[in-house]
């Protein structure tokens, strides 16, 4: 394997802008803007570069090619969201009435403007270039982030979620925004998702309507859209889904993709995660494909590797030993893959 995930740096700003540039909107926690990538960068450096726990940090990875340096993915955790601004999202309810004379009872579906994953976990923001999806580095960069959390237990949340991207159009538009919040704000979803991503969402909560949106009053496009993710997201849902997260009916209140949640400790790659150590490095016997991990907040990198029990320890094959810089005696976390 001749990639690893490893921390990003102030040295990856031009890789991830230029990964920004393919995103193809709709894609907040990756704006192709140098300056607002900037501060994600600096901000990441502050969470990586403190031990206090706590507060709403972002850590950002990379994929790296080992053999080029190059940069060909990336991912994003949030400790906390909502702490700085409230975390919007839209959450489905259903509104039963009766109606004596007439005999018949009638349930309205409903969209309500809730705050209600305030203080979660968030993982976003996984982006992997176009040349490089295949041989499952989608699934490394995404499951790297739950060995990053076992690692850190004690500064994430018991709650995490994950944002889907909505449907958008050939136009590069979104029929959930046109229909929705569209209506009341006087921009196009290009604008306010642009907007979101270097400025913060809380022009929401300055100037949408706090009052539920009945769906039946929505246009067809606008209705189909909710909880449906990106025909490219939808890879990642089954991979979510997979970990254990669920639709809870909580959607994105710019393009009504779906908010995917579950409990942290009860995330797979979290709850099945090892702590162990190295006992040699050499081609396991039996061996056993894994994801392996070592190192602490800055120097935390992850990798593909081949894994074989070992007493008390493991065998780990001399590739991925290279790739995470690691020696017999040496501990590291893994998870079978």
């Amino acid at each position: 394997m001749t990639h690893r995930i490893r921390a990003a740096g102030a040295q990856d700003l031009q890789h991830l802008y230029e990964m920004a540039k393919l995103t193809g909107g709709g894609f907040t926690n990756l704006p192709p803007d140098r300056k607002a990538l900037q501060a994600k960068l600096d901000r990441s450096a502050e969470a990586y570069g403190t031990e206090e726990t706590g507060g709403d940090e972002l850590f950002v990875l990379v994929l790296e090619d080992i053999e080029t340096g190059e940069v060909r993915g990336t991912a994003q955790l949030f400790t906390r969201v909502g702490l700085q601004w409230p975390f919007y999202s839209y959450r489905m309810a259903t509104l039963t009435q009766h109606s004596k004379e007439l005999g018949r009872t009638f349930r309205a579906e409903m969209l309500n403007l809730v705050t209600d994953l305030e203080g979660s976990s968030e993982v976003g923001g996984l982006f992997l270039h176009p040349s490089e999806r295949a041989g499952g580095l989608g699934m490394l960069l995404a499951r790297s982030r739950y060995l990053f959390i076992a690692m850190h237990r004690a500064r994430f949340s018991d709650r995490i979620l994950a944002e889907l991207r909505g449907i958008i159009d050939e136009r590069g538009g979104s029929p959930f925004w046109d229909g929705v919040a569209g209506r009341f704000f006087g921009m196009s979803f290009q604008e306010a998702d642009y907007f979101n991503a270097i400025n913060g969402n809380q022009f929401i909560a300055d100037l949408m309507p706090k009052h539920p949106v009945y769906i039946a009053m929505l246009p067809d496009s606008a209705r189909s859209a909710i909880g449906l993710p990106h025909p490219s997201g939808r890879a990642a849902m089954r991979m979510l889904e997979g970990e254990g997260f669920a639709n809870e009916g909580y959607f994105d209140i710019f393009d009504g993709g779906p908010t995917m949640t579950a409990r942290t400790d009860r995330v797979k790659s979290i709850a099945e995660a090892r702590h162990v150590n190295v006992a040699r490095v050499c081609p396991p016997d039996n061996p056993k494909k894994a994801l392996a991990a070592t190192g602490h907040l800055s120097t935390f990198r992850c990798t593909f590797a081949e894994i074989g029990e070992d007493g008390d320890g493991v065998t780990l094959d001399p590739m991925a030993a290279a790739a995470l810089d690691v020696r017999e005696g040496d501990m590291i976390w893994h998870v079978e893959r």
